[in-house]
């Protein structure tokens, strides 16, 4: 995905009638009943007392709140996004005997599927998206310290430096964050392209996840391009688990993955993700268009939590965490 594929104003005026189908809120249920005039507001939802699962209600509760969330039907402003979508209080907390102000990572990624488990069609995620999920992709970028993705994406996509966004900048600023997320590369080649505007022009310094083998020379010219190499591996790859605490100990604890497949993969098999959001497209493309996740295959499925379902034109907008 690339953040400024749909320009913001025609975003807005596309986005008019998203909705939370879960999790469902008291709130939710009273103005099903009639009994309140206001909306729900998507930063009460998130983590608030008294939310209620459907699974936990009883079949007409579930059946009325259901009706309720049916109701709210409305443009939500990038505020709500953001807070439906913040990272856990637990992101902010130095790490325990960690030095240097180390923060414990929250790896989070953003993917977007076909209903028959396409993550791209004729090589790009931009022909299955739309104007909210690219609204969601940036916001979710403005929550974070670094997006991580891999060399290949960068190439296919056209990666561009992460932008200053203004409706975020005060709380960054109060975030301790700079004015926009830093792109880490992970490539254990480093056959990148620096005249980019990544390298040539980024707002923040972008950085390479490589192993400790890498051909020296591809490392020296990565540097001399501006490129802040990490090294997050003892052979030529990267290892996952250590590319989450390489960043972490820079400072970089709001981890977000933007993929592609082959590195969602290898950071699932590692067993490092802690979410995933993921946009459900209607759509059917058939062919052989790679999954969200590729690589072996794990040797016990994991199991994700639902936290967070919205809902615009048919497109879903999931929040799993891992259980």
């Amino acid at each position: 995905m690339e953040d400024d594929t749909v320009p913001h104003a025609k975003r807005r005026a596309t986005l008019h009638d998203m909705r939370r189908l879960f999790p469902v809120t008291d709130q939710t249920a009273t103005t099903a009943s009639g009994d309140g005039a206001g909306d729900v507001r998507a930063g009460g939802a998130e983590g608030a007392p008294g939310a209620v699962a459907l699974v936990g209600a009883t079949e007409a509760e579930g059946a009325g709140a259901a009706r309720g969330s049916d109701l709210v039907d409305r443009e939500w402003s990038l505020d709500e996004l953001a807070a439906a979508y913040a990272y856990p209080a637990s992101v902010t907390a130095p790490a325990a005997g960690a030095s240097g102000g180390a923060r414990v990572p929250w790896l989070r990624a953003n993917m977007v599927s076909t209903l028959d488990g396409a993550a791209q069609h004729d090589g790009k995620s931009q022909p299955i998206s739309t104007a909210a999920d690219m609204r969601i992709f940036g916001t979710l970028r403005g929550l974070a310290d670094v997006v991580v993705v891999g060399a290949e994406t960068v190439r296919q996509e056209g990666y561009r430096p992460a932008r200053a966004r203004a409706e975020f900048a005060a709380a960054r600023e109060a975030a301790g964050q700079g004015p926009a997320p830093a792109i880490a590369i992970v490539s254990a080649s480093l056959d990148l392209d620096f005249s980019l505007p990544l390298f040539t022009s980024p707002l923040v310094p972008t950085l390479i996840l490589t192993g400790a083998a890498a051909a020296p020379g591809r490392v020296a010219t990565a540097e001399k391009a501006g490129a802040r190499v990490v090294t997050a591996g003892d052979g030529v790859g990267v290892e996952p688990a250590r590319a989450v605490r390489a960043l972490a100990d820079l400072g970089f604890a709001r981890l977000l993955t933007e993929g592609g497949p082959r590195l969602l993969g290898q950071f699932v098999a590692a067993g490092v993700l802690d979410e995933l959001c993921l946009t459900v497209s209607p759509m059917l493309t058939a062919g052989g268009a790679q999954r969200i996740a590729g690589g072996p295959a794990v040797a016990v499925p994991q199991r994700f939590a639902l936290v967070s379902l919205l809902e615009e034109e048919g497109f879903l907008f999931g929040r799993y965490q891992r259980t």
